[in-house]
């Protein structure tokens, strides 16, 4: 449900976008399957495009300008986190607020990151490991799933757009970068 939560702060801080993009990678994530049930369920209009390559990308961006949307998801993955440099670039040239699904989206500039604790999943493998190392079977295992969520805004590109952070999305931030 990470992708319907991105939709929903996506929507809080910008309401005036009657049309949401989301970028997909060839490695295409649950949360952008997240997104489409969350913006059907409230009626959210979607456009929803792939990029496999740098240039694929660009194209994006552009339909994504004639479309008219007015902000993006960023679906996580392997592909736009290699590519989150250009990724973060496009949306500032085309003035597109953008939540994106790893915090260094947002550290590079992007607007905000929603995600997993990447600090938590790694203690989660240590516990892993410890457990192994003490003769348990890996396949005895149970598989957990991430429970502590990593929320980043960057004000600086909040101003840059002309939008208005809520002070509560400010205060419910795990980091607000200014």
């Amino acid at each position: 449900m990470v992708g319907a939560k991105r939709l929903g702060q996506l929507r809080q801080l910008v309401p005036s976008a009657t049309t949401i993009g989301v970028l997909e990678g060839p490695d295409r994530t649950e949360d952008s399957g997240d997104v489409e049930v969350a913006a059907r369920a409230i009626g959210q209009q979607l456009v929803v495009l792939g990029a496999m390559n740098a240039t694929e990308i660009q194209a994006a961006f552009a339909t994504f300008a004639q479309r008219g949307v007015g902000a993006l998801i960023i679906a996580s993955g392997a592909f736009t986190f290699s590519h989150r440099e250009e990724i973060v670039a496009l949306a500032a040239r085309y003035e597109l607020p953008a939540s994106y699904g790893l915090r260094e989206f947002a550290t590079e500039g992007g607007l905000i990151s929603y995600a997993a604790s990447i600090t938590d999943a790694y203690r989660q493998v240590g516990v892993y490991a410890g457990q192994i190392l003490r003769g348990e079977k890996p396949g005895d295992l149970p598989v957990i799933q991430s429970t502590k969520f990593e929320f980043v805004i960057n004000l600086k590109t909040a101003k840059r757009l002309g939008l208005t952070v809520p002070l509560i999305m400010q205060m419910t931030a795990d980091e607000v970068i200014e």
